[in-house]
């Protein structure tokens, strides 16, 4: 049986091949300005001109590339192999410098302490098991005071199912659970076939942030809703269910000991 991170690795690389949903490189329209696409909420600045960036669980030759664009030094990090060789491919078609890291998410041994000003990470974190190593390993490569832009599967909509009932979108799924998702046999906007998913609770989204190190700054939800949508559609389910989270946190401190070592009572 293969492990989580090996199945995960393999799903992506199958999706990389087929040009999948989230595995497909940056547009030329999306370069014509990059850093709106990127940062859609504005919350780095304006201007990322000069910024070691790492792009985080995100392989795939966009995030990277439109960073790069942008004039940020990017480091990109990808479990897959093969959406790496996008990022490279998109590189070299745009003359871009990008440093390319195969690791997982929460074992970034190869980068050193406080060697980020920023840390974006697309949707990836329902892919391990235990949040908190990401977290502690985030903080770690940032800098004090640095940003880290993550986006997450909001619990709920893990929970939920994707074909509505007359009472809209059952919940058929625990909250509090120590196994992973069931996998499901084909994809829609909220999951991936092949792949292994956990969902992580809100204590350890947002809770798991401050114990490593961070403030949370802001907080918003992507707007996928469509009142006027088919029922059984992606913008229908997410009238009744959000599918995604977006958190906004500062580094303003290195975990102790004791924050990194905590176990809660649940």
């Amino acid at each position: 049986m293969q492990r989580p991170h090996e199945q995960n690795r393999r799903a992506w690389d199958e999706r990389a091949l087929t040009g999948a949903q989230y595995a497909t490189p940056a547009t030329a329209e999306e370069f014509r300005n990059p850093l709106a696409v990127v940062d859609q909420c504005g919350w780095l600045g304006g201007d990322v001109t000069g910024k070691r960036l790492l792009c985080l669980a995100a392989g795939g030759g966009r995030h990277s590339a439109l960073f790069a664009s942008a004039g940020a030094v990017v480091t990109v990090v990808d479990i897959s192999p093969r959406l790496l060789d996008l990022d490279r491919q998109v590189a070299a078609e745009h003359g871009l410098n990008i440093r390319i890291v195969e690791a997982s998410m929460d074992d970034l041994s190869a980068l050193g302490d406080a060697s980020f000003d920023l840390v974006v990470q697309p949707v990836s974190t329902c892919y391990v098991p235990d949040i908190h190593p990401v977290y502690r390993e985030v903080a770690r490569v940032l800098v004090a005071g640095g940003v880290y832009v993550s986006q997450h599967k909001q619990p709920v909509s893990l929970q939920a199912d994707h074909i509505p009932t007359g009472r809209g979108y059952l919940l058929n799924e625990t909250y509090v659970r120590n196994s992973p998702l069931p996998p499901v046999l084909q994809n829609h906007q909220h999951r991936e076939a092949g792949t292994v998913e956990y969902l992580h609770r809100w204590e350890d989204l947002i809770g798991g942030l401050c114990r490593a190190g961070f403030m949370v700054e802001d907080l918003a939800e992507p707007r996928h809703a469509n009142l006027q949508a088919e029922p059984g559609t992606s913008a229908h389910r997410a009238c009744y269910v959000p599918p995604f989270v977006k958190i906004k946190a500062r580094r303003t401190q290195a975990p102790s000991k004791t924050q990194s070592r905590l176990i809660l009572t649940r």
